[in-house]
């Protein structure tokens, strides 16, 4: 039986991360580990975790390294050969990881799952609202959950590939993570937040893996701040959604893709500059940003072409 890494980072989750540690425990599939990174939390996790759990790894940082870091951190430390990364405002359903090792052992192209993610609400009551079943990337090069919002009603039922998985509750082959890394990241961590998972999918695409969409596996996700509530979310955290648009379309797109939809990502572009002129001027600082990392991002984009184009020279051997 293929041992399996789960690992959740946490920060202030002293809320929700029982739940989603008890749904682990009640998991039918026994080969698990656990690992929690936490960024310093101010809360009571810490000592909820050392109190009420034997069996879990836990990784105290001194501060907040951010999503990406803390990830990178469990990564290394798991001994998982699939790993699962879940937001500790996720409850999986019993069957959850049973179900992913079930499609990973049966598609050895595959190197990433994503399940069918529900909404749950901030009382933990279940809902038919999906959350995501899959990430899709929009010719505007906007990735989104695909579903979100809608209720299910059996139209995402059927097992496909997609373009990538959603981080909140994401499923990895250990040899897809060593395969698509980059100076030692698994995810750039120039990134700290936010479409980090776009990102490392598409990366894998580059790299030949599949992205397997497994409706069986069903989780659910109470999910911090609704799309309708922006602002609600941390001015840094909103400058870093941005600017990470920029550099995954660096770091992954292709030339001629890109410029084949070019009129596409202009328009969204321009919206993304008038709007953050208008309504929140601080997030300007994206633009800054992402000059800033420019020149390190490029670093990785030429290294990703020199890894693809050794991997199609051995395909073609």
């Amino acid at each position: 039986m293929k041992k399996v890494t789960i690992q959740i980072v946490t920060y202030n989750s002293e809320k929700d991360i029982i739940k989603c540690i008890n749904s682990i425990n009640q998991q039918t599939y026994r080969n698990i580990e656990v690992i929690v990174i936490d960024n310093n939390s101010t809360d009571k996790t810490v000592e909820l975790l050392l109190n009420k759990y034997s069996n879990i790894t836990l990784i105290i940082n001194n501060k907040n390294l951010g999503f990406c870091k803390g990830h990178n951190i469990g990564f290394r430390e798991g001994k998982g050969d699939y790993v699962i990364i879940l937001n500790p405002d996720v409850i999986l359903d019993k069957h959850f990881v049973e179900q992913v090792v079930k499609a990973m052992e049966g598609n050895p192209d595959v190197g990433l799952i994503s399940g069918k993610i529900l909404r749950m609400e901030q009382n933990l009551i279940t809902t038919n609202i999906i959350d995501s079943t899959g990430i899709v990337m929009a010719r505007n090069r906007r990735a989104y959950d695909r579903g979100q919002g809608e209720e299910d009603k059996g139209q995402y039922d059927e097992k496909n590939i997609i373009f990538g998985v959603c981080g909140a509750a994401a499923v990895y082959r250990r040899k897809m993570l060593e395969d698509v890394k980059i100076d030692n990241e698994y995810f750039d961590e120039n990134f700290f937040a936010y479409k980090e998972d776009v990102d490392l999918s598409w990366r894998a695409k580059l790299f030949g893996w599949k992205c397997l969409y497994v409706p069986s596996a069903v989780a659910y996700h109470k999910r911090g701040w609704k799309e309708s509530s922006r602002k609600e979310i941390p001015l840094f955290l909103r400058i870093h959604s941005i600017k990470n648009r920029y550099l995954t379309i660096v770091k992954n797109d292709n030339i001629i893709s890109y410029l084949k939809d070019l009129p596409f990502i202009l328009a969204f572009d321009i919206g993304i500059f008038v709007y953050c002129l208008f309504k929140e001027p601080k997030t300007l600082k994206y633009i800054l940003c992402t000059i800033k990392l420019l020149p390190d991002t490029i670093k990785k984009r030429e290294q990703i072409k020199i890894k693809t184009k050794r991997l199609k020279k051995f395909k073609n051997f």
